[in-house]
């Protein structure tokens, strides 16, 4: 069956929807999320505020009940949900959301914990004094009225305000395809900024951000580092990093505890502090004990108790990074000009404004000025009526009805009918003498005043300097300090800031893995103990280097091939004393084929003397030895860089960081040593080749150690394979030049195994002897007295089976730590 009369017409989907969802995307983007840029509100906000105000619930008036402007905004202007426009006016109330509030709460409005606001039949509200700022001069036809939702009333299509909301409290929203996140503002130091634009219209943005500063954000906080606002300021756009505020306390019993006392903008107390409980109880932070907030009416203070061992520096740098505590405000300064989204910079922000508190300045003007005429019109009219007033009485006398007496005085004295209307309706007290004087006194400031509105709307001058006045009143009435403090400098975190700078051991080993590990775990044992298993490394791996050096430190590593690495000691990965570590492989960019065969701890790459006074020594097993500035080592680079030309059949074995007025030593496997100063090798680039340190007795013996040691400062420990060891005075070895073959430097026999170790040590000094096998021993210099040259030395360790010693190591003295003395061992005192 036919439907008649029924039309149905086909439309592509595609196009219905894409015509649809743009209509939306423009609905919302011009009359729901995005601030006008002249008066700095959304509509929503616009509407309260105008709602309020014809409501008549001034600052000066009784609170009046939420529910009742609420019911007023939704009925006349705002046709959306009544939370919309109840959490609307609840923002505008908050201290902690805006920097300058424009409504005043009484009741439950919420709190900075995210706790939601009273209903609004329990709340009241009224305008804040800046608030009628925002409205001032509305009834001069300053603004475009236009209708409502349904025509029967007007509202303001935007306010004539005199407060550069949108710079001072900021906005943000999220449209479809655009949102705004514009930071809030000090009033004072913005009305500064406006005015020195309104003084020279080509101030440079630099110029005004000297003025403006930063943000100021009604949480406070600390802005941390400059050039995201910088960026924003120029742009539009750019990162704002807030930190909270925070000291450090110390209790009675000498624990710290952190303290905080503003947070970042737009972050939600309650849940920062469940999320460091969180960080704590997955054991992510370190070293805090207990949170407690402790924030009460007199202000926020959320007390952070450290353990006993915790550094408050470390934990809040770790906490800064992991929580709230310090955010990125996104600015991203998206507002409507003209009803067209557009991004601007802070000078747009400012003319616009300008431009609109002109344009409000003349309409003003203008409507001051026909009301003046018309009322100086009027005047005209009474003072003619005042100056022949019996002739008057009697035109009036004479007429039957008012309107004929109009007209007899509008043909008698060649009025307007508005003048004549005013005579005929003059009352009887305006005829005496007084009221007749006063007439001519208001005639005449009506004339000047008319004069002056004219001159102002002939001089865009005077208007800018209404403009000026009226905001320097403003910031005189409203202005306050700035909440938030500004840190010029460290932009982003220095990733050093979270490690304190304590004492690590690294140890390497054979294959190549690295890690580092408090000095703390290590104890002393005396000399001749079996050791303390160390480390659990492979069954054919074992231990072979081992330093000491600081979290902030840089490590150097040299490697058989003759390339240089670099890797922050907090970069290396922590282990316990039994870990393995990590393959350096893993860390540095080395050739399969490669291993790193030296390492030097540098204090600091960024201190031009140090780096310019000291120089890094190599040495190769077939005794090639050469000196280049640690300068040259300041650069670092992913791929590390080539610290020496290295010749077919050769190795690099050390490296060691020297002053330049050291002496070098170094010893062969066979049992010899070599002594000349540093000043015989000159310094040279990085890419060269070295020239001859120690000349080789056979083909098979190699250089198993270099030292650089101050003569006098310290002396010589030399180290056999089985676990023998000496310590001589240098003095004992003449100076000789380099090249030479060197002079015997221990006995050595079947017993003692080859020579594997040169070290130099001082009685403050720890030596850590590691074996083949894992084991560790740790035992104090001092209990080695010093012999002679030629002698064998005494065991330092007792072996067992067919161990051998792998490497030698010396710490720095640990006196405060225990000593244990796992087994007494006995020692073999030999000589020739």
């Amino acid at each position: 069956m036919e439907n008649i009369g029924e039309k149905i017409i086909k439309i592509n989907i595609e196009e219905e929807m894409k015509s649809s969802y743009i209509d939306y995307s423009m609905s919302v983007i011009v009359s729901r999320a995005l601030p006008d840029v002249r008066d700095g509100l959304k509509p929503v906000h616009r509407r309260v505020l105008y709602g309020m105000s014809e409501l008549g619930v001034t600052s000066g008036k009784p609170f009046k009940k939420s529910a009742r402007i609420v019911g007023e905004v939704l009925g006349k202007y705002h046709p959306h949900g009544d939370s919309s426009v109840y959490m609307a006016m609840v923002r505008m109330a908050q201290e902690w959301s805006l920097r300058y509030r424009l409504v005043e709460g009484q009741g439950n409005f919420g709190s900075v914990d995210g706790d939601s606001p009273a209903a609004m039949r329990y709340t009241e509200a009224r305008l804040m004094k800046v608030a009628e700022e925002t409205l001032a001069d509305l009834e001069k036809d300053t603004v475009d009225m236009i209708p409502n939702f349904d025509e029967s009333l007007k509202e303001p299509s935007v306010l004539p305000t005199r407060i550069p909301i949108l710079l001072v409290n900021g906005a943000s929203g999220i449209a479809v395809g655009m949102a705004t996140n514009m930071p809030p503002h000090n009033l004072r130091d913005t009305i500064d900024a406006i005015c020195a634009y309104i003084d020279n219209n080509d101030i440079e943005i630099d110029d005004l951000i000297r003025i403006i500063k930063a943000p100021d954000f009604p949480t406070g906080g600390t802005i941390y580092g400059y050039s995201g606002v910088k960026e924003a300021y120029h742009t539009g756009r750019g990162r704002v990093i807030v930190r909270s505020k925070t000291s450090v306390e110390t209790t009675p019993h000498g624990r710290e505890k952190i303290i905080v006392h503003e947070i970042p903008y737009m972050v939600n107390k309650a849940e920062l502090i469940v999320k460091i409980a969180d960080l704590v109880n997955e054991k992510k932070i370190d070293g805090i004990s207990n949170i407690n907030d402790e924030s009460d009416r007199n202000g926020m203070r959320i007390v952070i108790d450290l353990k006993k061992d915790a550094i408050a520096n470390v934990v809040l740098n770790t906490l800064l990074k992991h929580t709230a505590l310090q955010t990125s405000f996104g600015v991203n300064n998206i507002a409507l000009v003209g009803g067209r989204p557009r991004l601007l910079n802070l000078k747009d922000l400012i003319r616009l404004f300008v431009d609109h508190r002109h344009d409000v300045v003349t309409r003003r003007t203008r409507f001051e000025l026909k009301q003046a005429e018309d009322r100086a019109h009027i005047l005209e009219g009474l003072i003619i009526a005042s100056d022949h007033i019996d002739e008057v009485i009697r035109i009036i006398r004479a007429s039957k009805t008012p309107d004929e007496a109009k007209n007899g005085l509008i043909e008698r004295f060649s009025l307007s009918e508005v003048q004549a209307r005013a005579i005929v309706e003059m009352r009887l007290r305006q005829l005496t003498g007084l009221e007749q004087d006063k007439l001519r006194t208001e005639y005449g400031e009506i004339m000047k005043l008319i004069e002056h509105l004219k001159a102002i709307l002939e001089s865009v001058e005077l208007r800018m300097q209404i403009i000026k006045d009226e905001l320097l009143q403003i910031k005189a009435q409203y202005g306050d300090e700035r909440r938030t403090d500004i840190v010029y400098a460290s932009e982003e975190f220095n990733p050093e800031d979270f490690y304190a700078d304590e004492e690590m051991v690294i140890t390497i080993s054979h294959m190549g893995y690295i890690k580092r590990t408090p000095l703390s775990e290590y104890k002393v044992q005396n000399r001749g103990g079996v050791g303390s298993k160390g480390s659990a490394t492979r069954d054919e791996d074992f231990l072979e280097h081992m330093i000491t050096a600081t979290m902030h430190n840089t490590m150097l590593f040299f490697t058989e091939k003759g390339k240089c690495f670099w890797l922050k000691v907090w970069e290396i990965p922590e282990g316990t004393k039994q870990s393995k570590g990590r393959a350096i492989q893993n860390l540095l960019n080395i050739e399969p084929d490669d291993k790193v065969k030296a390492y030097i701890n540098i204090l600091d790459l960024k201190d031009t003397d140090y780096i310019n006074s000291n120089y890094i020594v190599l040495c190769s097993k077939q005794g090639i030895v050469k000196k280049t500035t640690l300068e040259a080592y300041s650069r670092p680079r992913a791929n590390g860089v080539n610290a020496i030309t290295i010749k077919e059949g050769d190795q690099l074995l050390d490296a060691k960081l020297t002053n330049g007025e050291n002496d070098i030593m170094i010893a062969v496997k066979s049992g010899k040593a070599i002594r000349f100063p540093e000043n015989k090798v000159r310094p040279m680039g990085r890419t060269a080749s070295g020239v001859r340190g120690i000349t080789l007795g056979s083909e098979d013996d190699e250089v198993i150690g270099m030292i650089c040691v101050e003569p006098g400062k310290a002396d010589i420990l030399v180290v056999s394979e089985n676990g023998y060891g000496k310590r001589s005075d240098i003095e004992d070895y003449r100076i000789t030049n380099r090249g030479g073959k060197g002079v015997k430097t221990i006995n050595l026999t079947e017993k003692t195994g080859n020579l594997i170790s040169l070290i130099d040590v001082t009685d403050d000094d720890n030596l850590m002897i590691i074996n083949r096998s894992g084991l560790t021993i740790r035992l104090d210099i001092s209990t080695l007295r010093v012999m002679g040259r030629n002698t064998q030395g005494v065991k330092l360790i007792n072996l067992r089976n067919d161990d051998a010693i792998a490497a030698v190591a010396k710490v720095s003295s640990a006196k405060e730590e225990e000593v244990e003395g796992e087994k007494q061992g006995d020692i073999e005192d030999g000589t020739e």
